[in-house]
């Protein structure tokens, strides 16, 4: 008997790692996985393939480092998902929802935290335009899934009032930040000082003043030993000249992990990244971009690494207790629904006509 296959549906490194953990609890299932795609998004494809979409998780280094974790895991590789019929998908995000999984099964995974709710999310949120344009703040927003698996209840509660169908929502944890304290074992050389956790965000074509974070950084800390860890995606060279000229003397790190750096700092400087939790978690001083009293409230559950099992634990009940492939919601963006809209209003002007007849 041939087992079902599930396709997870990776993006950034630790969206990526996220969805292996998961795996890991379904053995019982044939596994694939793809880097982020955007099949059915004609102008999003357009310009990811003369490469204007390398600074997202759908090329560039996101998709180059994803595709290495793949390779070198040993897991099977299906890129954009072409390879086979899946009974289930699970994705990292559903600012896009491609279309070769909008008739699937779909169960949506918390990567981490949310961007603020810009100007493009209200768009999105109120015009229907893309949801790309308001970020990771529009995580959940498609309600395009049938499960929506997420870090806690402080955050169950933020997406149901973004307008996430609350049945959808379960409070399972996220795999990589639901046991801070394994990260307090390590043997990184340094103790007792600022860590500045930087941003991707002039990468990713959004405002940075870069000057006035590391000068407010050194304002914070006040003479004591100061360790910058740099983002993955960052120009190194541009980033560590900054340092050197606003915060000299400092220690700088680029892509080494950055979960023992805060287990061993005593506060944690961030703009608006996820790590700011385990900071948090671990009872960290913090300063964040966000209010940090709200940021408390939203903390992923600390459960000691369970939250991949959680997840499983929902993928195989509901593959179990249900048959019919999920009722997708015709996302607002997308061509398919333009083409519905159009039959609509063809088969409206059809029924006028023949009332005129008679």
């Amino acid at each position: 008997m041939k087992k079902e296959k599930i396709l997870y549906i990776c993006g950034s490194l630790n969206q990526t790692t996220q969805m292996h953990q998961i795996s890991n609890e379904l053995k019982e299932y044939d596994a694939y996985f793809s880097p982020y795609y955007s099949q059915g998004y004609w102008y999003i494809e357009l310009l990811r393939k003369v490469g204007l979409m390398d600074f997202s998780i759908l090329g560039g280094q996101a998709k180059q480092n994803t595709l290495k974790y793949l390779r070198e895991n040993n897991l099977k590789i299906d890129d954009e998902g072409k390879l086979n019929d899946y009974s289930l998908v699970f994705t990292c995000s559903d600012m896009l929802i491609p279309r070769n999984i909008r008739y699937k099964k779909i169960i949506l995974v918390q990567e981490g935290m949310t961007d603020p709710e810009n100007l493009g999310y209200h768009l999105a949120k109120k015009y229907n335009f893309p949801r790309w344009m308001g970020g990771t703040a529009t995580t959940g927003i498609s309600n395009a899934f049938d499960i929506f698996c997420v870090a806690s209840e402080g955050y169950k509660k933020l997406f149901i009032d973004k307008g996430v169908v609350p049945e959808k929502i379960t409070v399972t944890g996220i795999p990589n930040f639901d046991n801070c304290e394994e990260f307090l074992e390590n043997d990184f050389p340094h103790k007792g000082y600022v860590l500045v956790a930087t941003s991707d965000m002039r990468e990713t074509y959004k405002y940075e003043n870069r000057k006035k974070f590391i000068e407010r950084a050194v304002k914070i800390a006040n003479g004591k030993k100061m360790i910058f860890k740099l983002h993955p995606n960052e120009n190194f060279n541009r980033a560590k000249e900054e340092i050197d000229k606003y915060a000299p003397g400092s220690l700088l790190f680029y892509k080494e992990n950055i979960n023992p750096m805060i287990a061993n700092c005593d506060t944690l400087i961030t703009r608006y990244s996820t790590v700011v939790y385990i900071g948090l978690a671990l009872g960290k001083e913090v300063y964040s971009d966000f209010d940090v009293n709200a940021l408390k409230n939203l903390v992923p559950l600390q459960n000691k690494g369970n939250s991949a099992k959680n997840i499983a634990k929902v993928a195989k009940d509901f593959l179990e207790k249900t048959n019919s492939s999920t009722v997708f919601v015709l996302d607002k963006n997308s061509i398919p629904r333009y083409r519905l809209i159009q039959r609509l209003k063809a088969r409206k002007r059809l029924a006028r006509i023949k009332t005129k007849s008679f």
